[in-house]
Order: structure tokens, then sequence, then C-alpha cells
């Protein structure tokens, strides 16, 4: 898989994308990142790529030319499955998202800033938009970095034990259920008898059971449409 990111900012994708599982993915050749610097682009030397709004009001936005070009690049050198643009009034970003985003092969991440891009680069280039929640952040460079780690991650090879991502939460609709090791006893509170059988069919049960609590106590919304889910199933 290659994630080409374009940002304004790239100083601050430096540290998420080069340690870790996604270093580990870059070193076994599983997956590459790529920063575009979108200032590479500039319309001068003084290495402008944004302008004040039509119709007046505060903050600045992305200009249409540097975009195009930047992307425009890209494009000539191998095409892609998804241009991706970060932004607060985009589709929620969720595992389900992740999953299908990890079978991709070239991706664009198209980083907002300032007051947002011009829309007519949403409606040229965009073919999805993505937010991962219900905030304001300064760029959309930690919300790219977001999206990549939760992408890799999933990619074959990438984790060394397959298992491990396909229980995580979210996975099967649920939240995780609480997890163990050793001590068997810290500070008066015991690990669970069940986990400590060895009756694998018990502690499945035990697990799914406690996922399931935990979902409907703490999420009440994601447990709502795993019950929904599996009724109509």
């Amino acid at each position: 898989m290659r994630i080409d990111i374009i940002t304004v900012q790239p100083a601050l994708l430096d540290g998420p994308l080069n340690h870790s599982m996604i270093q580990r993915a870059k070193d076994k050749g599983f997956a590459e990142i790529h920063i575009i610097n979108l200032r590479d682009y500039a319309l001068n030397r003084y290495g402008q790529v944004d302008d004040y709004q039509f119709g007046g009001g505060a903050g600045m936005v992305l200009m249409c030319e540097p975009l195009a070009k930047a992307i425009d690049s890209l494009k000539a050198e191998r095409s892609y499955d998804e241009v991706i643009y970060t932004s607060p009034d985009g589709e929620l970003w969720n595992q389900k998202a992740a999953n299908a985003l990890s079978l991709k092969n070239n991706i664009i991440i198209l980083c907002g800033h300032y007051k947002g891009i011009d829309e007519r680069i949403r409606n040229l280039y965009v073919t999805k938009e993505v937010s991962i929640g219900d905030y304001v952040l300064t760029g959309g460079e930690l919300a790219a970095a977001i999206i990549s780690d939760s992408i890799i991650r999933l990619l074959p090879g990438v984790l060394g034990n397959e298992e491990s991502a396909l229980t995580d939460s979210f996975q099967d609709g649920l939240l995780a259920p609480p997890v163990y090791t050793r001590p068997a006893e810290f500070r008066g509170m015991k690990v669970p008898e069940v986990l400590l059988s060895g009756n694998f069919k018990l502690i499945e049960e035990w697990r799914m059971s406690q996922a399931e609590q935990r979902t409907r106590e703490r999420r009440p919304d994601i447990y709502n449409q795993y019950y929904n889910d599996t009724q109509a199933h």
C-alpha cells in the first residue's frame, strides 16, 4: 500500500509516521508513506498556497492551483483508489472504514488547513471526505496520521499476529473485553478464575459476555447498533 499525504505542515507528521507499527510496516515493505509539501507547488517564490476567501470573513483558504498541481503530479505517476480530504463535515471515521481502505493500493490524503480548501478542489478531485470526530483541529495532519495508522496496522504481516487485529475493539461491533496478565493477584485483586481454567470455550464465552456488557454500559450507541444487527441475522 502507498499513502501520499499532501500538507502545508509536513513536520507535524514526522513523529507519528516514523515509529512503532507504521515504521515496521515501512521497513518490511508492506507500506509506503510519502509526505508531499504543498509549498513545493506554491504560486510564487514566497511559498504562497493560500489566499483570502471571496465574500470576506476571517481565515485563509488553500488555493486551487497548488492543490491541483500537487494532485496532478501524483496522478501522472500512478492511479489512486481514493483521494481523501480530512474535513469536519466528512464521514465519521470508524473501524469499518479502516477495514475497507486497508484493501486499497494507492491513497492520497489531502490535509485541510486554515479555513479549508477551495470548494472546486473538493468537486474535482476528492472521492471521500473523512472526519475523525465532532471537533475542530488546527489542520488535518493529525487526522491523516490517525487514518494512516488505523489502516496500516491491518495490513497482513504488520502486527505479526493476525488474530490481534481481528480481536480489537469495534471489529465485531463491540468494545474489547477486559484483559489481564501476570501476576494472577495484584493488591488483593485477582484475575477471573475462568481465564486461568484452560477451558477455551468458557473463556471465549466469558470474553463475549464481558464485551457485550462493557459496550452496553459505556457505549450504548454502539451496542444498540450491534443488537439490531444481530437480531436482523
